[in-house]
């Protein structure tokens, strides 16, 4: 407990130096009532642990209102978090992780250093344990952290160097988070508080961004409406497994947004410095609303020459080492990028590669490659599948010496790096030029982008369905995050998610076995990443089975009843680690074939790449 509270009190102190470090500008025209209204709030939410505590103290599984009112006290605690959540995460991100991370060992790499298991997400999954009395010493633990560090909050505004810039764009990934974690139950899948917590969060914002509108000269009569409107679509709507999220979305959230930036502007309060985030975008589903520079090693926009090269050198055998395999052989353009096997074809005959080859659509958006997540770029991707010896088995000398044989090849090299005629081509023009193409394939054309470009018309009644369960009661978006429905971590993307969800060996679920590969843990050798594997998207899903890093589920009926399962762990498999909640979702035929339906909305028209 002392090493927890002297980490976190240097983690603190080191943000609050940064912090200070990091902000000169002075243009403090409503700091000062902003800090005030941190101040309350953060008063208020110490205030909430205190009672927090006091609960959890009585609880007793044979009064089961202790029980009932110890969850009450954490909702209480969660909302008053959220008041504040806007402003801690995005000033002093460090220090506010004790509170609300995910109740999951995280991983600080490249030094493979972890943090405890810590904060009220925490106490939130101790709290439905049959017997949840049983934890009472750690939640004495916690609720003494909790406090003590709450206690201290504003401790962290010393010289705080803050300014009216920053206030509106945390407002802003305030505004992602709602959408991207909030509604969808990231926070509180047990206690399914996630839509009051929207509501608090979206009430905070209101109470800062009315600051500015007061002393701002720029109409901002419709942010204020849209504000005002998605305000009480929460509060007229605060079931959380029947929120219409497509509908607060489309007709509260995305406006408020799209306003939100306008104002923006006008106001003269944009950000100094861009992120992943593009506040160009109309919202957070639209094509461009990530900033594509964030994914790519590319300095300079890339030519249509070279991704046409790439695409041509992506079905180019002579890559390979016996010139009979190319990338397109496990990743067929014909067939969404994939091949349908369960595991590739390998380079030797009558041999296949240890997992299943994923579509490549979208891959460009992820900070990992590989389902182990071993390399960070397309480029050493490319690299690394060019050279296995199970794989393509290429031989980069005798590859460059091929290619350099073909005038074509040299020449169109030459045009688009502009060398000289005699300069010969290198190994990393051609993982650049592959990468290049394979960062191309994005297509956003399904029928749910089309809905969401305005077409009310591009979605059936049970896709819509889909939708609202994939982001709420089946808690799919808690790890196929929103936009891209991957493990790209809102609201800041900068990471990506590794899950451990105790994959079976079959799609045999009645007779559930262990799946023996150790994914991640093979190269990064750390007890929790034993048996964690990336998550990919599940856009065009429909159309490339089979599914898991193993290709063991054939269809997506399966796929569905082994979430609906609680994974491994919840079929009773032991799976120390699972990530995943192995409680049962206790979803209906019906809901299963709606979020099946909804995949279907996901699938893209290929016919222009």
């Amino acid at each position: 407990m002392a090493r927890a509270l002297k980490i976190f009190s240097v983690f603190g102190s080191l943000a609050c130096i940064f912090m200070t470090a990091s902000f000169r500008e002075k243009n403090d025209t409503c700091i000062p009532q902003i800090l005030t209204q941190f101040r309350a709030d953060s008063k208020t939410f110490a205030a909430s642990i205190s009672t927090l505590d006091s609960a959890l103290h009585q609880i007793n599984s044979t009064k089961p209102q202790t029980i009932t009112n110890a969850k009450k006290a954490l909702v209480s605690s969660r909302l008053a978090y959220k008041r504040i959540e806007y402003f801690l995460e995005y000033f002093f991100y460090t220090s506010s992780r004790i509170y609300n991370r995910a109740p999951k060992n995280e991983i600080e790499e490249p030094y493979l250093e972890y943090q405890e298991l810590a904060g009220l997400q925490y106490i939130e999954t101790m709290l439905f344990d049959s017997i949840p009395e049983t934890h009472k010493s750690v939640f004495q633990e916690q609720t003494k952290l909790l406090s003590l560090s709450a206690n201290d909050l504003n401790a962290l505004l010393y010289k705080f160097g803050g300014t009216d810039k920053h206030i509106p764009e945390a407002v802003r990934i305030e505004f992602v988070r709602i959408i991207a974690l909030g509604i969808t139950g990231f926070d509180a899948p047990l206690l399914k508080s996630g839509i009051e917590e929207s509501l608090s969060a979206l009430e905070s914002s209101r109470e800062v961004l009315n600051l500015y509108l007061e002393k701002s000269k720029s109409d901002a009569s419709n942010l204020s409406f849209y504000l005002n409107q998605s305000i009480l679509y929460l509060k007229k709507n605060p079931d959380f497994e029947t929120f219409d999220r497509l509908e607060f979305l489309t007709t509260c959230l995305f406006p408020l947004q799209n306003n939100f930036e306008k104002w923006i502007k006008s106001a003269g309060l944009e950000p100094d410095k861009k992120g992943i985030l593009n506040s160009e975008a109309q919202n957070i589903f639209s094509e461009n609303a990530l900033n594509d520079k964030a994914f790519s090693s590319k300095k300079q926009n890339v030519s249509q020459a070279e991704i046409a090269l790439g695409k041509k050198l992506f079905s180019e055998t002579l890559l390979s080492g016996n010139g009979q395999k190319s990338c397109a052989s496990c990743h067929n353009p014909d067939n969404y990028f994939m091949d349908g096997l369960p595991k590739s074809i390998g380079f030797a005959p009558k041999t296949f590669v240890k997992r299943n080859a994923p579509s490549i659509l979208y891959s460009k958006y992820q900070h990992s490659q590989f389902w182990d997540g071993r390399v960070k770029s397309l480029e050493n991707q490319i690299e690394n599948v060019i050279r296995d010896s199970l794989e393509m088995n290429g031989k980069i000398n005798e590859i460059l010496t091929k290619l350099n044989a073909e005038k074509h090849y040299q020449k169109a090299f030459q045009k688009i790096f502009l060398k000289k005629n005699k300069d010969k081509i290198t190994e990393k023009e051609i993982y650049r030029v592959i990468a290049s193409y394979v960062e191309t394939l994005n297509p956003y054309n399904s029928s749910f982008d089309k809905y969401m470009q305005g077409n009310k018309a591009a979605l059936t009644e049970n896709q819509i369905s889909g939708f609202n369960l994939f982001m709420g009661k089946a808690q799919c978006a808690t790890c196929h995050f929103a936009p891209l429905f991957n493990g790209l971590i809102p609201p800041l993307y900068t990471l990506t998610e590794f899950e451990i969800l105790g994959t079976t060996k079959t799609d045999n679920l009645e007779k559930p076995e262990n799946d023996q590969d150790e994914g991640r843990y093979h190269f990064r050798p750390i007890k929790f990443y034993k048996g964690a594997f990336k998550t990919p998207t599940v856009r065009n899903s429909a159309k490339t089975a089979p599914y898991m890093h193993n290709g063991a589920f054939k269809s997506l009926e399966t796929l569905m009843e082994f979430y609906n399962q609680g994974g491994g762990a919840g079929m009773g498999l032991s799976v120390p680690s699972q990530t995943l909640s192995s409680a049962k979702l206790n979803l209906t035929e019906k809901e299963k074939n709606d979020i099946i339906a909804f995949l279907n909305a996901l699938t893209d028209d290929l016919s222009d790449i």
